[in-house]
């Protein structure tokens, strides 16, 4: 039995010192001992760490056990944790489904002005329409609204959304929806003449979306202005330029959301 009145066991060695284990995360600042070169991280290349220091001067190291300095303590560095795979996103900015398989259809539907306003939402809300099962439809203007809306035969499980252009106080448009009371249908609208001004100038390559006096066809106007042909070519310019919700201007991408979400309460 050892006498307390000795200390630790001579012959028992030394304890063995833990050098942590720290991640090499990009802006980390570490010394290499050997040179005395001190920087942050820049990457990681087969085993070895690019540094970079405050001059902007790049160095190359080997990642070996207990081989750089932290506030003057050893660490040995580590490649970092890969991060989680962030999920798919669809053009609307939503978490694409994988492997979708459209829903059967509702008898709710959502209503817009034109084809060009249906193609739009199918550029960007495709996706989320097939999730909800969602059928978008293309009516010749809205001046037979009300008329459209008691043919439809509306009801809880049969709603009607309406995207409209131009829905601005004092505009034909804001009195034809005026006059729609039935519960089961809401009318969303954005600012604009047309569906193509609802799209970013910059994204079609423009500065902005030329003015066109009164009286003159809009998209014949925009197209003459800009030098891009009948409509037809026009239409195909800003679709083309479409990619995904960053691409149109938030009045239309709220409206085009409300809609979506009031069509989608109740099942078919």
């Amino acid at each position: 039995m050892r006498s307390q009145n000795y200390g630790r066991d001579i012959l028992s060695g030394k304890p063995k010192r833990v050098i942590p284990e720290l991640a090499a995360e990009p802006g980390l600042v570490v010394e290499d001992p050997a040179s005395g070169f001190c920087g942050a991280v820049v990457r990681i290349e087969q085993g070895s760490v690019v540094l970079e220091d405050r001059h902007g001067k790049h160095r190359l190291f080997p990642m070996v056990p207990a081989g750089f300095l932290v506030d003057g303590k050893p660490v040995t560095l580590v490649k970092p944790a890969a991060a989680p795979a962030k999920p798919a996103m669809s053009a609307s900015g939503s978490v694409r489904v994988a492997g979708l398989k459209a829903r059967t259809a509702r008898e709710s539907r959502i209503w817009v002005e034109g084809i060009h306003d249906a193609e739009l939402v199918e550029r960007v809300w495709g996706h989320d329409l097939r999730v909800e099962g969602i059928v978008v439809e293309p009516l010749d203007g809205i001046d037979n609204l009300a008329a459209d809306i008691a043919e439809f035969g509306t009801a809880p499980h049969r709603r009607l959304g309406v995207l409209v252009d131009h829905l601005v106080d004092g505009s034909k448009e804001s009195r034809i929806v005026a006059a729609v009371t039935d519960p089961n249908v809401l009318v969303t609208g954005h600012p604009y003449v047309d569906i193509w001004q609802a799209v970013k100038p910059a994204s079609v390559g423009i500065k902005q979306w030329p003015t066109i006096p009164r009286g003159v066809p809009w998209k014949e106007g925009i197209c003459s202005a800009l030098g891009w042909g009948e409509p037809a070519d026009g239409w195909r310019r800003v679709l083309a330029g479409v990619k995904g919700f960053r691409d149109l201007e938030t009045p239309l991408i709220g409206s085009v959301e409300r809609l979506i979400d009031f069509v989608g309460i109740t099942d078919s």
